[in-house]
């Protein structure tokens, strides 16, 4: 069987500058690999996004015939940075209408990067699928799968997104029976001390308004307000500040 010499030194040559070019873009794998892990993905070690990058790198650089190395650039990261997140896609849930966003959005990047030499902006990207930025904004969210964490993992007391002002149960439960052992104070009185506290304390009215309700002075008003709270401090025990 006879070979010719010039096949073995084309396929040489083919073979290294693949992996020549998978050697000088070896970083560029690794910084996606980071960016994308550290992007709030969870899941996926960091080894297995490198080892995705170099796959698709690899494929890239055996099939690329573009004559700048800018050119190989821009296409190589798209790519390497697409397995990765494709990666991620397969081992996290997500609805079909999201798949079929994603799937959108992919498809018009690669054609303006074809069409272009290198990765379009946000602003191309949305004039070439007729959007505007805010649409395209919450097109790439709507596509985003879904992500699933223990509680353990996420709750973090000293995080705004756990914040909440509201009472919690012991407070409640405090509140409601501080609220019915004054209730029940409160009707203790006699009738004329109740409707003092009430005119006070739950209309608003000052002394000179009780005082034109109950038909009485001004200083007899403050009298019988003095002795409400005196009755109501004997009642409630030293556990309530009456003031």
């Amino acid at each position: 069987m006879n070979y010719a010499p010039r096949s073995f030194a084309a396929a040489r040559a083919y073979r290294d500058d693949t992996a020549d070019r998978i050697r000088r873009f070896l970083p560029m794998v690794r910084r996606l690999a980071w960016h994308v892990h550290g992007s709030g993905r969870a899941g996926i070690d960091l080894e297995d996004l490198i080892q995705a990058g170099l796959v698709a790198l690899t494929e890239c650089s055996q099939k690329h015939t573009g004559q700048t190395e800018d050119g190989f650039a821009a296409y190589a990261k798209l790519r390497v940075r697409g397995a990765m997140v494709d990666l991620i896609r397969r081992t996290a849930p997500m609805s079909r209408s999201a798949a079929d966003r994603r799937r959108t959005l992919r498809d018009h990047t690669e054609s303006l990067s074809c069409a272009l030499g290198r990765q379009p902006t946000e602003g191309e990207l949305a004039e070439a699928m007729g959007l505007t930025l805010a649409d395209l904004a919450d097109l790439r969210a709507a596509a985003e799968p879904l992500r699933f964490e223990t509680i353990d993992d996420a709750y973090s007391e000293s995080s705004m997104a756990f914040a909440d002002d509201r009472p919690d149960s012991f407070a409640l439960l405090a509140d409601e029976e501080t609220r019915h052992v004054v209730g029940a104070a409160i009707a203790a009185l006699p009738e004329r001390l109740q409707m003092v506290i009430q005119l006070y304390f739950v209309e608003e009215l000052n002394l000179a308004e009780i005082a034109a309700v109950l038909e009485v002075s001004v200083p007899r008003v403050h009298q019988l307000k003095a002795q409400a709270l005196d009755k109501l401090r004997s009642l409630l025990g030293d556990g309530f500040e009456v003031v």
